[in-house]
């Protein structure tokens, strides 16, 4: 099968990720796969097979500056994708994100090809200004099918939109632990990790709130926060302000986080909202016990409460603080935890993520088919 996948950038971050891991998938399934991204100024942050077909547009993703330059580069964006679609000749195209997913929509438009396009967070939080939500409205109705990673996310949108819509969740893969074991406790600091980029969606600066009201009752623990983004030095100075001094590192983004995950002795989750949650699920699959708001959505999909991690009302510092305090006072509680935590590969495995897009693709190609075939009868009836 020929699949033509688009992306604004393969930058670092969780739908990048995602995207990358299925079209290295999909290419040594033995399928033709193309990659095409809006901008080239970064190489991809994640490794592709040398298989997957990469190509750029060549029109730059950073701020257009005035209103007439943006529509210049969308122009570009709609024409230039539409000449590299038919050049790749897919029998599927697939968009990731809700800005790519409108302008892939608009570039196929008239074209005899079934498009799958993916929002990769929760559309009820998305900054979309009132022009890309109108659009995204009328022009995701054309689509062959939506996919989101909950079925809560898939139940929201279309309260809005009338589409075909599938929850599929992420795949979790990593690279095996050096000593086989994700679970083994040996290495496990007293550090709270957590992860994600430095934007108010993630949270951090609630969760250095709750580690404030329990932190001079474990002393020997610290936190550090994986990620780059606007809010770093606002996050430094707030760390500042609670008097946590050198306990808090934020050592930007890393290419290789699972070392970090497989040493944490307590990963937390403080997402205000999320689409999935990779971090916690990538978290967990290193064995780290984990804490999470129950935010919308994800985490409730991905933690399975009291089992291999703790749920707490979203938002809720005084809650986040008291299940951090409780792990973080009992290492037998959190060994039990951590154990059961890599059971998030089994449930989430590539090859059953794998499953679910095949059978997608079985069923938009099918209906692309029924709808050519119609198309073809009713012209030769004429």
């Amino acid at each position: 099968m020929r699949l033509c996948l688009v992306i604004s950038a393969l930058e670092r971050g969780g739908a990048e990720r995602v995207l990358s891991v299925l079209a290295n998938a999909w290419t040594e399934k033995g399928h033709d796969v193309t990659l095409i991204t809006f901008d080239n100024s970064e190489s991809p942050a994640y490794p592709l097979h040398p298989g997957v077909v990469l190509k750029s547009l060549g029109v730059p993703n950073k701020p257009a500056g005035n209103s007439v330059r943006a529509i210049t580069r969308n122009l570009q964006r709609i024409f230039r994708l539409r000449r590299s679609i038919r050049e790749s000749a897919p029998e599927i195209v697939l968009s990731f994100l809700d800005f790519s997913n409108i302008i892939t929509l608009l570039a196929t438009r008239r074209m005899a090809v079934p498009v799958i396009v993916s929002e990769r967070a929760n559309p009820a939080f998305d900054d979309l200004k009132s022009l890309w939500r109108t659009l995204r409205r009328r022009l995701y109705p054309r689509a062959a099918a939506l996919v989101c990673q909950t079925n809560t996310i898939v139940s929201q949108i279309q309260k809005e939109i009338k589409v075909d819509a599938y929850a599929i969740p992420n795949p979790i893969q990593l690279a095996p632990s050096p000593d086989g074991d994700p679970t083994n406790p040996v290495h496990r600091s007293r550090t709270v990790v957590a992860m994600g980029r430095l934007v108010p969606q993630k949270g951090f600066d609630l969760l250095l709130d709750a580690f404030s009201r329990i932190a001079d009752k474990h002393p020997d623990w610290s936190i550090t926060i994986l990620g780059k983004g606007p809010l770093k030095e606002q996050l430094h100075l707030q760390a500042q302000s609670l008097g946590l001094g050198n306990r808090v590192t934020l050592p930007g983004p890393t290419p290789d986080p699972f070392s970090i995950l497989r040493a944490a002795g307590l990963f937390v989750f403080s997402s205000r909202f999320e689409g999935f949650g990779n971090a916690l699920a990538e978290a967990m699959a290193c064995g780290a016990p984990v804490v999470s708001f129950d935010c919308p959505a994800g985490p409730s999909d991905i933690i399975r409460n009291g089992i291999d991690g703790i749920l707490v009302p979203p938002e809720d510092v005084a809650a986040l603080s008291a299940a951090m305090d409780r792990l973080m006072s009992d290492p037998h509680e959190r060994a039990r935890m951590g154990r059961r935590a890599p059971e998030v590969m089994k449930r989430f495995s590539l090859e059953s993520v794998l499953a679910l897009w095949n059978d997608l693709f079985t069923r938009v190609r099918r209906a692309s088919d029924q709808r050519v075939r119609a198309q073809n009868s009713s012209q030769g009836s004429v």
